[in-house]
């Protein structure tokens, strides 16, 4: 049987040109970036060429990009150091109620350390009011922090207003761009971001690398004590074939982005009209327009959405039914119930990201097959009998 991956926002195959980039970093080109002699200095250079290629993608400088072990490490990164490095003066931080697990679970722990934390609304369509933001403003407020697109609906937030509300009131911006870097246009200026994170296996690099962009100025501590790598702001020996992927996917993501962004914008919309057409009582989850190019999210009524898993599994289709980092859990979905979603309707949800090597074949084969799972499902449904 054939697999039928769709779960792209969890995790992308590394592309072959980003594997056959790293692999003389594990076997030839090992040598420590701290050292001086030229095995050594030929691996910093792989990791300055890597610098600048992620800056080019994001409109960054090179000195601005910190690499880091992933997403969630650049979260923690931009949130505490900003937190630590501040709270003598300030001591209040905004995010949004369905950023990701990495930012929520990171402010619980300053709440825990006397900071105080406002988890903006947003509205059915998962979106943040810009005008919430400047309402939640005090004069301890130290930074904010709302990611750039869900990584469960796939809603693509006004960052760039955001941006400009904090600048006017000198006020940190961070934003989570680990679902848009490489898939739709990033540029930290544009967004007026102090600090963006970003995550190499989300763009078809490998994991365990991600990056921090740090706008030059920022007061930022660090939280990695050691040596003097990446300038001090992080300590440890350099990821040197991770940081070569990520650089390599970086490039490659930038030659092909528009056309990519288009091809997979056609087939997510040929994929939702089919779902809501096929499929009796289905509703879209997240903005209907300002939407990633890849993200599906519907709500099936009457069946629950790990059942619609096992059995697309069956089928040979990989989904999920939201967040990757909490998808082995059956807690219903926070994102979902802050947009106003019923717990019947958040149970039922199913996610389907596209990707580079998705199809339009694929896609007839998964209408094909999941009205007749649902079908299956609700035959057998308590939740539909007790419509009855």
């Amino acid at each position: 049987m054939k697999r039928i991956y769709l779960d792209y926002a969890a995790t992308t195959p590394t592309h072959p040109e980003v594997a056959k980039a790293m692999l003389p970093y594990f076997t030839e080109v090992f040598g420590n970036p701290s050292s001086i002699y030229s095995h050594g200095q030929e691996a910093k250079g792989a990791i300055d060429e890597a610098r600048i290629h992620l800056a080019e993608l994001i409109g960054a400088r090179n000195e601005e990009i910190v690499f880091t072990s992933g997403g969630t490490e650049a979260d923690n990164f931009a949130i505490k150091g900003v937190a630590f490095a501040n709270k003598n003066k300030r001591d209040h931080v905004i995010i949004s109620s369905i950023e990701h697990h990495a930012v929520i679970e990171t402010c619980k722990f300053l709440e825990k350390r006397g900071f105080n934390v406002t988890y903006l609304p947003v509205d059915e369509y998962g979106l943040v009011d810009p005008g919430d933001v400047k309402k939640a403003i005090t004069n301890k407020t130290i930074l904010i922090s709302v990611m750039h697109a869900n990584n469960e609906v796939g809603t693509i937030e006004p960052i760039d207003e955001i941006g400009k509300i904090a600048k006017e009131a000198g006020i940190y911006f961070h934003t989570d761009a680990v679902q848009t870097v490489g898939h739709i246009p990033v540029d930290v200026n544009e967004l007026g971001v102090d600090l963006l994170s970003m995550s190499a296996h989300k763009l078809y690099g490998p994991k365990g690398i991600g990056a921090l962009y740090i706008r030059k100025g920022t007061k930022l501590a660090s939280f990695i004590h050691g040596g003097e790598q990446e300038r001090r702001w992080r300590a440890g020996t350099e990821n040197v074939p991770g940081i070569v992927g990520l650089g390599r996917a970086a490039e490659l993501a930038r030659q092909k982005m528009s056309e990519e962004a288009e091809r997979l914008a056609y087939l997510r919309d040929k994929l939702i009209k089919g779902i809501l057409e096929r499929i009796g009582h289905t509703h879209l989850n997240g903005h209907p327009s300002r939407r990633l190019p890849n993200n599906v999210n519907v709500s099936v009524d009457f069946v629950e959405g790990e059942s619609m898993l096992l059995n697309l599994d069956l089928e040979g289709i990989c989904a999920s039914t939201g967040s990757a980092c909490s998808s082995s859990s059956l807690e219903p979905s926070h994102v979902l119930l802050a947009m106003g979603l019923s717990h019947e309707h958040v149970h039922g949800s199913l996610r389907l990201t596209l990707g580079k090597w998705t199809t339009d074949e694929m896609i007839e084969q998964v209408l094909d097959v999941l009205p007749r799972i649902v079908a299956k499902l609700r035959a057998i449904s308590p939740l539909l009998k007790g419509q009855r």
